[in-house]
Formats: structure tokens, C-alpha cells, sequence
């Protein structure tokens, strides 16, 4: 059953009651601890410093241990070779026989060989991470960043599960706080991981429950609170509350440098969030679209009750004697491509969602190679998304969608693509880096707001799942643009740079919502026009759509 004017029946509650400032301010808090585990990898994988370790039975002069590591030139300042010694038995030789380094002997002419006996760590910055402890340098440094991209495939298998199980079957709460268990419960395993392979299996498992406690918290209060409020919870509400997750990270990890103590202390604030089942309700449009009346109406009465107000006796009337009861249908993923219109605004937005991830995650994952301190950097970019943040509810509330997604898009392009240009160690090219961070969290923040206001209530946590599971194509790749960098340092920047421009025009394609209610059902959702103007809301007795817009 899909009631058509449910915004009109629930007029009666007001926009901003106890009810409403209760519902916002808990999901928005629930979403706290994704900002911790979304991005730690940052500090329990960052590699330190390194080079080859010369066991100390090994007897040879210190002139000789002191030489016994190449040094190299990297960008114009040099360094310890990462991967390589001289053969010690050559060493050892030379030592023997009192020979002097560089006097008597030409070491950098000397053959060299692997780091057989392990390597030694700078312990300055970290007492450990999962690098340091199972050595993933050199010859298995892919590991590293295949680690945050098995975390990112656990994050395409939950937006694709838990899409279909919060739209079809448990709803919205149900799945809220199913994944929130899943990932503070597997994360507090994942301290106790004996082995890299055991970490990363947990790791995909915590991703599978972190971005699903995400978009659940999300569409459940895009469906219960009203147009005004939804803007504001939508653009500055949720994506803040990420970001105060995020700017405790790197708190959190200067005191806490050893990576098993630092997970675990992400982890237990988890468990203060068990409460909030008995204060967060359930969507009632969802409710709406099972047929369940009675316990949306329910719902309604309580928040009623609690913003002070009288409720109707009957909230949503049932159908007349003599009419037709609507039967409820059921959605899945293939109804997201099954018109030409719904096909062409998925493709559309799976393109725009990937790019921004790849950007967003990418930029984030960087902070600990940029100049300067780790864990001060790390803070900046969470504390630049705040500002970027209210930016997006100013311009979500005034300006026309697609104009917000292509002037944010081409903005952090265009600086990502400047970046190479300037000087790697200097000042100016971290503010480039934040730049372009705040460009990217922009758009990102008005992707989510936008795609929920095309699609209806019965496929919207499906399609937001969905478009979160082609933005883990961005994610999982994301990790590997940073490895580029260890190649050629601008490749990283030029390749996100230009993606951004690219989506940044493609989302001129994308139909208009502003000033729109949120649809209900796939006939109401808007057209994908080759019309300059904006689409009239729908009707609420008809759905037909705009016969001066050609749809594609």
C-alpha cells in the first residue's frame, strides 16, 4: 500500500518536535563510529621508514655496519635503501682484513642483495602497525593496499545485501542496527588477528557491516523527517557526525601507536550505541509500502504524543467500501535497470558515485604521505569536510541539484589536476590536497541527498545500496591510485583529476529534484529530459510526466 500524499497526512507533527530532534541526533550519532573504521587503515597500515636489518651477530667493524645499507636519491633528497644491503659475507670479508670503507674499498660498487634477515623500522611515529608486523615491505608490499581493498569488496557484498534485506524483508531499524553489531563485534575480533590472512578476512566481514549501518541510518531519516529537516540531515547532519569519527582518529591514534591498542579503542565505543533500539523507530513509509497501517499509524501517534500535538484517529485511511485494495509488490535490483529511464539515472549515478569514491577514499588514504605530520594532516582532512559540509546544505537548499554536483565535481577536478604542478615538500601542495578534498566531499555529501530524492520509497535503500556497491568499484581501486604514487607521483592526481571533470559533466544528465516530493513509487520518479526546464512535481492522482521533455 502506497500512500501518495504522506507528507500532507503527517503535516500534523510539525518539522522540528522532540520527535524529529530525537530521531536526527541519534542516527546522526550512530554513524560516529564509521569515521573510525572506514579510514583507520590510514594509521594501522601506514608504512614507516625502513631499511634491511644487519643481525647483531654479525661481526664486523661499526665502519663497516655503518656503510653496509645503500643509500639512494628519491626526488632529490636521499635515503636508506627500503629492499637491499650489501652481501654481509662480502662485508665480512672486507672487515676482516681491516680494510676500510670507502678508503680501501669502493662500496657502492659492492653486489647487493635482499633484506634476508628482516628489516628495521623507524619507531619514532608508530610502536607498531600491521606493516611492521608482518613485514608487508618490498617484495609484498601489494599487500598493503589490497588490505583497505578487501575491506572495500566487504563493503560491495553489504550495500548489495543489505539493500535488498532493508527494502524487501527487516526494514530499515532491523538492519540499522544489525550491521552496527556486525561491525563493532568483528572488529574487536579483528584485534586478536594472529596472521595477515585472518585480519583481512575480518576486515572484509567489518566492511560488509560498515557501510550498510551507513545508508540504513540515512534513509531511515530521510523517510521520517519532513522536507526542510531532511535537507539539513541529509547534507550536514549525517556527513558531519562522520566527520567527528573521522577527526578522532588521528587523536585517538597520537596516543595509541601501537595498532592492536588503537583498534580496540575504536571498537568499544560501539557498544554504548545498544540503547538507541528502544529511541529510534521504524520508518513509516516503509511500513506504508508493506501494508503495515496499523504500526505506521502507531508510530505517527507516539511521535504525536511526544511533540505535544493531537494526531488524527485516522492518519492514512484505508481503502473505501467498493474499491480495490492496492496489493503490495515487491523490488529488487533488476527493477533499477528495468525502464529506459531508471536504467539510464542508475548507470548515471553509479558513474558519478564511483568517481567521487575513488577521490574521496583515495585523498583520505594519502594524508600520511603528505608533507608534514602524519596525524595532523590526517585531522585536517577530516576537519575540511565540516565547512565542506554546511557548504552543501547551503547550495542543496538554493541552487538546482545537478548544478551542485557539476560545479563541486569540476572544482576538485580541476585542483586535483593542478596538484603535480607544485613542489611536493612545500605547504602550498597540502593545501591543494585539502582543496580537493573539500571539493570531492561536497559532491559526495549531495550525491547521497540527490539519489535519494530520485528514487521511490520501495526501491530507495536498494538503489542507495546499489549505487554504494558501484562506488566500491572507486573504493576498491582507490587504495591502488595511492600505490601509483610510489611510481610516479603526479599519475595519482592527473588520473582522479580528470574523472572528476568527466563525472562532473555527466551529471548535467541527471533529472531534476529540487523543490520535489520524495516519490513513492516508480511511476512518480522524474524524467531523464533533454528539456532545459524543470519538471513539475508529480501528481498525486496521475502520474504522468512532462510532455514537452523528450525522456531518454
Amino acid at each position: 500500500m502506497h500512500v501518495l500524499n504522506y507528507d500532507d497526512n503527517t503535516a500534523f507533527l510539525g518539522d522540528w518536535g522532540n520527535f524529529q530532534k530525537t530521531v536526527f541526533f541519534l542516527l546522526c550519532s550512530s554513524v560516529i563510529p564509521n569515521g573510525f573504521t572506514g579510514l583507520s587503515i590510514v594509521f594501522i597500515g601506514d608504512t614507516p621508514a625502513h631499511h634491511c636489518r644487519i643481525p647483531a651477530s654479525v661481526n664486523i667493524t661499526v665502519e663497516w655496519r655503518n656503510v653496509s645499507i645503500p643509500v639512494e636519491v628519491d626526488y632529490g633528497h636521499t635515503r636508506f635503501s627500503k629492499c637491499s644491503r650489501y652481501k654481509l659475507d662480502v662485508i665480512k670479508g672486507f672487515s676482516d682484513k681491516g680494510l676500510i670503507p670507502w678508503v680501501d674499498v669502493n662500496v657502492s660498487a659492492l653486489e647487493q642483495e635482499s633484506c634476508k634477515d628482516g628489516w628495521e623500522y623507524d619507531r619514532e611515529t608508530y610502536v607498531s602497525t600491521i606493516v611492521t608486523e608482518w613485514d608487508l615491505v618490498c617484495s609484498d608490499d601489494w599487500k598493503t593496499p589490497l588490505t583497505s581493498s578487501l575491506f572495500f569488496c566487504g563493503v560491495l557484498i553489504g550495500s548489495f545485501i543489505s539493500g535488498q534485506l532493508s527494502d524487501r524483508w527487516f526494514g530499515r531499524k532491523i538492519v540499522l542496527f544489525l550491521t552496527m553489531g556486525v561491525q563493532t563485534i568483528f572488529t574487536l575480533i579483528q584485534v586478536f588477528s594472529p596472521s595477515w590472512v585472518i585480519f583481512c578476512s575480518l576486515f572484509f566481514i567489518v566492511g560488509m557491516g560498515q557501510i550498510s549501518n551507513y545508508v540504513a541510518a540515512f534513509v531511515l531519516g530521510m523517510e521520517i523527517l519532513s522536507l526542510p529537516i531532511r535537507i539539513i540531515y541529509s547534507t550536514v547532519g549525517v556527513c558531519t557526525f562522520f566527520s567527528v569519527g573521522y577527526m578522532l582518529l588521528p587523536f585517538v591514534a597520537y596516543f595509541l601507536r601501537d595498532w592492536r591498542m588503537l583498534l580496540l579503542a575504536l571498537t568499544l565505543p560501539g557498544f554504548l550505541y545498544i540503547p538507541l533500539w528502544w529511541f529510534v523507530p521504524e520508518s513509516p513509509r516503509w511500513l506504508l509500502s508493506q501494508g503495515r497501517v496499523g504500526e505506521a499509524e502507531a508510530i505517527l501517534q507516539d511521535a504525536a504524543r511526544k511533540n505535544g500535538v493531537k494526531a488524527p484517529q485516522v492518519i492514512f485511511p484505508l481503502p473505501q467500501s467498493g474499491e480495490k485494495a492496492v496489493r503490495v509488490k515487491f523490488y529488487n535490483l533488476c527493477d533499477l535497470v528495468r525502464s529506459s529511464n531508471i536504467r539510464a539515472i542508475t548507470i548515471l549515478l553509479c558513474l558519478v558515485w564511483t568517481t567521487l569514491s575513488i577521490g574521496y577514499l583515495a585523498l583520505s588514504l594519502n594524508t600520511s604521505n603528505l608533507h608534514g605530520n602524519s596525524y595532523l594532516n590526517c585531522f585536517l582532512s577530516a576537519a575540511v569536510e565540516v565547512p565542506a559540509y554546511t557548504i552543501s546544505w547551503l547550495m542543496f537548499r538554493f541552487w538546482p541539484r545537478r548544478l551542485c554536483l557539476f560545479s563541486t565535481l569540476s572544482l576538485g577536478g580541476a585542483v586535483l589536476l593542478f596538484v603535480h604542478l607544485i613542489p611536493q615538500r612545500e605547504m602550498c601542495s597540502n593545501l591543494f590536497n585539502m582543496l580537493g578534498k573539500f571539493g570531492v566531499t561536497i559532491a559526495f555529501a549531495i550525491i547521497y541527498a540527490f539519489t535519494a530524492e530520485l528514487y521511490p520509497t520501495v526501491l530507495r535503500n536498494t538503489a542507495m545500496g546499489a549505487c554504494s556497491m558501484a562506488s566500491r568499484i572507486g573504493s576498491i581501486s582507490a587504495p591502488y591510485f595511492v600505490y601509483l604514487g610510489s611510481y610516479y607521483r603526479a599519475l595519482p592526481y592527473i588520473l582522479m583529476g580528470s574523472l572528476s571533470v568527466l563525472s562532473g559533466l555527466l551529471s548535467l544528465l541527471l533529472p531534476e529534484s529540487i523543490g520535489m516530493p520524495l516519490p513513492e513509487t516508480i511511476s512518480h520518479m522524474q524524467k531523464v529530459t533533454g528539456c532545459k526546464k524543470k519538471q513539475p512535481s508529480y501528481n498525486l492522482a496521475s502520474s504522468k510526466g512532462d510532455e514537452e521533455c523528450v525522456s531518454v
